[in-house]
């Protein structure tokens, strides 16, 4: 999961990635997942993400996995909370009220450790990762939250014209990644006003996976 280059990014504060406010696609589209007060959403690579704080917010138990320590120590910083840490394996588990955060490899999280999660809220883990990984990803993820459904943003634009993170990932992508065990709808898409890195030009999309019966 070119652990070297996440962490660096954390540790130089590369992190345009983070948005200074709650994404305003989570305000919009959540309620498409049905879900209700108290049960647990999971977001996969989740840094130290605002959504987390208007889920909890909204009296949401929230889950996630992110691989820096920096990014889980200022997101509980933020949160203004001071967590149990205890060893899970591999993995750094982080509890305090309606939040569990898993620090360290998302591969190395297996279903009996993340618990019970009735949704996935996808904003930036699929799109940061080559495509050598996705489809290990979607694979994993399918597996360790029983296909919960999921709320998931993609950008969509010319792969040639940049390197990527994130990267972009098209229709016919998630739908050969989760069409196995999803109906994929598309919820929105709209033109990013400024460009990807304020310079290409791109669309960010929203999904909604909801598991095959």
């Amino acid at each position: 999961m070119q652990h070297d280059f996440w962490h660096n990014r954390w540790q130089t504060q590369q992190i345009g990635f983070h948005l200074s406010e709650v994404n305003p696609l989570l305000l919009d589209y959540f309620a498409t997942l049905s879900l209700t007060a108290g049960q647990r959403v999971f977001i996969p690579l989740c840094g130290k993400t605002l959504d987390i704080h208007w889920l909890l917010a909204q009296n949401f138990q929230v889950v996630g996995a992110e691989l820096s320590q920096l990014a889980v120590d200022a997101l509980f910083a933020e949160l203004g909370l001071v967590p149990d840490i205890i060893q899970a394996g591999e993995l750094r588990h982080y509890q305090a009220a309606n939040i569990d955060i898993f620090q360290g490899d998302l591969f190395a999280l297996d279903q009996a450790t993340l618990g019970k999660v009735d949704a996935i809220y996808d904003r930036a883990a699929l799109i940061a990762l080559p495509p050598e990984i996705r489809n290990r990803y979607s694979r994993h993820l399918a597996k360790i939250t029983a296909t919960a459904p999921q709320l998931l943003i993609s950008f969509h634009y010319d792969q040639s014209l940049v390197q990527g993170p994130p990267f972009n990932v098209n229709a016919s992508e998630l739908t050969a990644l989760y069409g196995g065990n999803y109906r994929i709808t598309l919820l929105a898409e709209n033109n990013l006003p400024t460009g990807l890195k304020r310079q290409y030009p791109a669309q960010e999309k929203v999904w909604l996976l909801t598991p095959l019966e």
